[in-house]
C-alpha cells in the first residue's frame, strides 16, 4: 500500500479518535456504530480513487457522494431510487431532521437520546470532518491544518456540557491528531529509502532519526501538559477560557430574547435529568419549616412559538443584604414566618445557579461571587458553580387564603410587570381556549384558577415522560394542548402561556420538589426531583405558585389552599385531598398521598428507589472497567517477556550426561559438553538469544557484525560489569561462538545461571528508568512486534498488488476498441 492510501485510513481513523468527546454528549453508543460505518465507507472511496488514479477533484466528489449515499441509507425518507439513490423527496426528509436536532436541543439535556435528528447530526458532521482531514492530510500533505476540523468536533461538547468535557476524551482525541502527524512523518521520512544493517536479524527495516524521536518525546510531553496544568494552576475557573465558555448573554436557546443563564438552557436541563435512567444524588437540604415548598433555582421568563427561554439574571452581590418583603407589603392579612435552611451540593451538580427558597432575606456560605436577583429571586455567580458548595440561609413564607387571592386588582395594561410577563406569540387556538375557560371568571385570582383547573385528568390531560414533536405550523403549546401528555415542563409551560393570554403576568420556575428519601431531617434530592411549575403575579402578593403538573406522578409535589390538587377524590376529610404547601391552613396539611417522606415505588411514576443510591453508578463501573483493561494492556508486553524467557530458559536445562571436555580453563570453571550435539547447540543458541534481549531491554547496543566474544567483551565493558556477571558475560559468549564455528559446542547446563547472573549486573548498574522499562515495557518484545506488524503489512500489501493485478488483467476497458493494457 502506497503512503498515500496509508495515511488516508490513518486520517479516518484519528477522525473517529476524535470524536470522542461526542460519548458525553449521547446517552447510548449508536452515534459511534453509525459515524464508523460512514467514516469507514468514505475512507473507502478515497483509497479506491487513489488506487485507480483519479484526480483530486475526483476523489473529493467521491467522498461526498459515498457520504450522501450512506445518510440516505441510514435516514431514508421512504422515497429513495432503488433504496439508496436520493431524491428530492430525501433532502426534503433532511431538513425536516435540521429541524427535529432543534426543538431537541431545546427539549433534551445531555446525555440526549438517540433521535434521529440529533444522531444525522452527528453522522453528517463527522463525516464532513472526514473528508476535511483526508483533503488537508493526504492531498494538499498539511496534516498540522486537519486538526482544526478536528478541534471543531470537541467544541460541540465544550459549548453544551455544564460541566468539563472528561479529560479521557481529550486525551483519546488529542492521540488521533498525533498519530496522523506520525503517519506523515513517517511517510515522508520513508521517501529517503531504507536503512539495512547485519542480516537482518533483530534490526528493524526502517530506523528513525533521532529528531523524529525527539519530535515525539515532545508531543508527549505538551500533550501531557496541555492535559494536566489546568488541573494544578489555581483559580483555573476563573479565567477568560471559563468567562466564555461558562457564563454571558448571548442568542437564547430555541427562540429570541437574551441568552440563557450562562450555557444552561433550564428546559433542556430539566428533560435531561428527568430522562436519565441512573439516578444521582444532587442536593441534601435541611430546614426548620414543617412543610416546606419546592427548593428553586432558576426562572424562564421568554415565550416564543418553540419553547420558554430564560434570561440573563442581574443583581447586586449577597454582601450589600437583601430586601424584606415585610418591610414593604402593606396588604392586609398576610402574615410572613421566618425559617432557616441549610444546603449542601454534591460534586454531580455544578451551575451557576444556586438553590434556595423563594423569599431569602439572608445567606451564610456564599463568597462574593455570589449574586442575588431580586426581581427573579435568583442566586446566581458570573465566576463559580454550585459543585460541591455548603450554604444556609434564612427565608421568609407568605401565609394567605383564597379569599385573600381574590382581592388582587388586575394591573394597568402600560404597567411595566404587564408588559414583560404578559407577551405571547399569536395563536388563534390557545386564545379561543382561554377565552372560554376566563369567559365568567371576575377576579384576577379566578381566571388563573381557571386555567389552572382546566390541566386535570377529567380534562383528558395525562403525564408522559415521551411528548410528541409540533407538527409544521403549530407551537409546542398548541401541540400539547392537543396530544394533552407531557411533563412538568409542558404543563408549566402552558400554564404560563395560558395566564399570560389572559392579561395577567407570569413565568417558569425551576428547581426540585421535596422528593422522597430522607437522611433525618434532611431531603435528599436527586436528578428525578427536578421539577417546573408556574409563577403568577397577583398585585400584593408578589409571586405565587400554582403547580399544574399531575401531583399523582410527581414525588415530593405540593399542592396549596389556594391551588389544590385537582385530580384528588373527594373525602370527607379536607386533610387527605391535598398536601400542604407555603403558608397553607391546617385544614390541607399532608396526605398520605403526597407526604414528602412516603414511599418512593407508591404510585410516583419518576420515584427514585432509596436503596440504589447506595449503589455503584454505571460511570463508575465503565471506569473500573476502563482502567482495569488498560492495567491488562499495560501488562502484556511484560507478561509476554516472561513467557519468552522462561522457554528459552527451559532449552538451556541438561538433558544427558555429560562429559569431561578437558582440561578447566583458569579460575576453576569446569567447561563440560554434551554427548547430543545438535541439542547442546540450540541450548546455545537460545541462551544468546535470551542475552541479546537482555541487551536491549537494558539499552545496550547491539551489533549484528561483531563476533559473540566482542559483543560479550564490549557488553562488559559498556555495562561496566565484573566478577561474577562479567564472567557469566564472557561464558555465553564463549557457548555461542562454539556453537556457531567449533565442532564441539559447549553443554547449556550452567547457561540458565549465568544469564541470571548477567541481568542482575545490568539491574544494578542501570537508571530506574531503565529498570523500570526492561520490566513494564521490554523494548526487546516491542521492536519485535513492530517487526512483526511491519511483516503483516508486507504481506497484505502482496496480497492486494497481485489481486489489483488480477483486476487490470481482466479490466474491461480491454474490450475497447483502440485502448491497452
Amino acid at each position: 500500500m502506497t503512503g498515500r492510501r496509508r495515511l488516508g485510513l490513518v486520517a479516518a481513523a484519528a477522525t473517529l479518535l476524535a470524536a470522542a468527546p461526542l460519548s458525553a454528549i449521547f446517552d447510548t453508543w449508536t452515534w459511534l456504530l453509525q459515524c464508523i460505518l460512514a467514516v469507514g465507507l468514505v475512507a473507502g472511496a478515497a483509497v479506491l480513487t487513489r488506487t485507480l488514479r483519479f484526480p483530486t477533484w475526483a476523489q473529493a466528489i467521491a467522498m461526498v457522494a459515498v457520504l450522501l449515499l450512506t445518510l440516505t441509507w441510514m435516514f431514508p425518507s421512504g422515497d429513495e431510487l432503488l433504496s439508496l439513490i436520493p431524491s428530492p423527496a430525501t433532502f426534503n426528509h433532511f431538513g425536516e431532521l435540521f429541524t427535529e436536532a432543534g426543538n431537541d436541543t431545546r427539549s433534551y439535556g445531555v446525555p440526549v437520546p438517540d433521535r434521529s435528528g440529533l444522531l444525522f447530526i452527528a453522522v453528517l458532521g463527522i463525516g464532513t470532518v472526514a473528508i476535511a482531514v483526508d483533503l488537508l492530510a493526504v492531498v494538499a500533505r498539511k496534516p498540522a491544518l486537519a486538526g482544526l476540523p478536528m478541534l471543531a468536533i470537541y467544541s460541540v461538547p465544550v459549548a453544551v456540557y455544564l460541566d468539563s468535557v472528561p479529560m479521557l476524551t481529550f486525551v483519546i482525541g488529542a492521540t488521533g491528531f498525533l498519530w496522523l502527524l506520525v503517519a506523515d512523518n513517517v511517510d515522508r521520512v520513508r521517501r529517503f529509502g531504507r536503512r539495512f544493517t547485519g542480516d537482518g536479524r533483530d534490526v528493524d527495516v526502517w530506523e528513525p532519526s533521532p529528531l523524529a524521536a525527539a519530535g515525539r518525546r515532545l508531543a508527549v510531553i505538551g500533550m501531557a501538559a496541555a492535559v494536566l496544568l489546568p488541573l494544578v494552576v489555581p483559580g483555573i475557573n476563573t479565567g477568560l477560557l471559563n468567562s466564555l465558555t461558562q457564563v454571558g448573554t448571548g442568542g437564547g436557546v430555541g427562540g429570541s430574547g437574551t441568552g440563557g443563564s450562562g450555557r444552561i438552557n433550564l428546559f433542556a436541563s430539566l428533560s435531561g435529568q428527568l430522562n436519565q435512567a441512573q439516578i444521582t444524588n444532587y442536593v441534601r437540604v435541611t430546614t426548620n419549616e414543617p412543610d416546606p415548598f419546592y427548593l428553586r433555582f432558576g426562572v424562564a421568563d421568554v415565550i416564543t412559538a418553540e419553547a420558554v427561554t430564560n434570561r440573563t439574571p442581574t443583581g447586586r452581590p449577597l454582601s450589600r443584604g437583601l430586601d424584606d418583603p415585610r418591610q414593604s407589603s402593606a396588604t392586609a392579612g398576610v402574615e410572613y414566618t421566618q425559617y432557616r435552611a441549610e444546603v449542601e451540593i454534591t460534586n454531580d451538580f455544578g451551575q451557576t445557579l444556586a438553590p434556595v427558597y423563594s423569599t431569602v432575606v439572608d445567606t451564610d456560605g456564599l463568597d462574593g461571587a455570589w449574586l442575588y436577583d431580586p426581581n427573579t429571586q435568583v442566586v446566581f455567580s458570573n465566576r463559580t458553580t454550585t459543585k460541591g458548595r455548603k450554604y444556609s440561609f434564612d427565608y421568609v413564607r407568605a401565609k394567605y387564603t383564597p379569599a385573600q387571592l381574590r382581592t388582587a386588582e388586575a394591573l394597568p395594561r402600560d404597567n411595566p410587570l404587564r408588559t414583560q410577563f404578559t407577551a405571547v406569540p399569536a395563536d388563534p387556538k390557545v386564545e379561543a381556549l382561554v377565552a372560554g375557560l376566563i369567559k365568567n371568571q371576575r377576579t384576577e385570582y379566578d381566571k388563573v384558577s381557571a386555567i389552572y383547573r382546566y390541566f386535570s385528568r377529567d380534562n383528558g390531560f395525562t403525564y408522559s415522560l415521551q411528548t410528541a414533536d409540533p407538527q409544521a405550523g403549530k407551537s409546542a403549546i398548541s401541540a400539547f394542548l392537543e396530544g394533552k401528555a407531557g411533563y412538568c415542563q409542558q404543563y408549566a409551560a402552558a400554564m404560563a402561556w395560558m395566564v399570560r393570554e389572559a392579561g395577567i403576568p407570569a413565568r417558569v420556575a425551576f428547581g426540585f420538589t421535596r422528593g422522597s428519601t430522607r437522611d433525618g431531617d434532611a431531603y435528599v434530592l436527586t436528578n428525578r426531583n427536578a421539577h417546573a411549575w408556574t409563577e403568577v403575579y397577583l398585585e400584593g402578593f408578589g409571586w405565587v405558585p400554582f403547580d399544574a403538573t399531575p401531583a399523582a406522578a410527581v414525588v415530593g409535589s405540593a399542592r396549596s389552599a389556594w391551588a389544590n390538587d385537582t385530580d384528588a377524590v373527594a373525602t370527607p376529610s379536607a386533610s387527605s385531598t391535598a398536601t400542604a404547601a407555603p403558608g397553607a391552613d391546617p385544614s390541607a396539611a399532608p396526605g398520605t398521598a403526597n407526604r414528602p417522606d412516603r414511599d418512593v415505588n407508591d404510585g410516583a411514576l419518576d420515584a427514585p428507589g432509596a436503596g440504589t443510591q447506595a449503589g455503584i453508578s454505571a460511570a463508575t463501573v465503565l471506569t473500573m472497567a476502563l482502567v482495569a483493561l488498560l492495567l491488562v494492556l499495560l501488562a502484556v508486553p511484560a507478561l509476554r517477556r516472561i513467557i519468552v524467557r522462561r522457554r528459552r530458559h527451559s532449552a538451556t536445562v541438561p538433558r544427558t550426561t555429560t562429559v569431561a571436555a578437558g582440561p578447566a580453563p583458569p579460575g576453576g570453571r569446569e567447561v563440560v559438553v554434551t554427548t547430543e550435539t545438535v541439542q547442546a547447540r540450540e541450548d546455545a543458541h537460545a541462551a544468546w538469544d535470551e542475552l541479546v534481549d537482555t541487551m536491549i531491554d537494558y539499552r545496550v547496543p547491539v551489533d549484528p557484525t561483531e563476533t559473540p566474544r566482542h559483543t560479550a567483551q564490549r557488553l562488559v565493558r559498556e555495562a561496566d560489569l565484573s566478577d561474577s556477571p562479567a564472567e557469566s558475560a564472557v561464558l555465553l559468549g564463549r557457548a555461542e561462538e562454539r556453537a556457531r564455528y567449533a565442532r564441539q559446542p559447549l553443554q547449556g547446563g550452567e547457561l540458565t545461571a549465568a544469564l541470571g547472573q548477567v541481568r542482575k549486573g545490568l539491574a544494578k548498574t542501570a537508571t530506574r528508568r531503565t529498570r523500570m522499562v526492561a520490566l513494564l515495557l521490554p523494548p526487546s518484545v516491542m521492536l519485535r512486534w513492530r517487526m512483526g506488524l511491519g511483516d503483516m503489512s508486507a504481506r497484505g500489501v502482496s496480497l492486494f498488488s497481485r489481486g489489483r493485478d488480477l483486476l487490470v488483467r481482466f479490466s474491461p476497458r480491454r474490450l475497447l476498441a483502440g485502448r491497452a493494457r
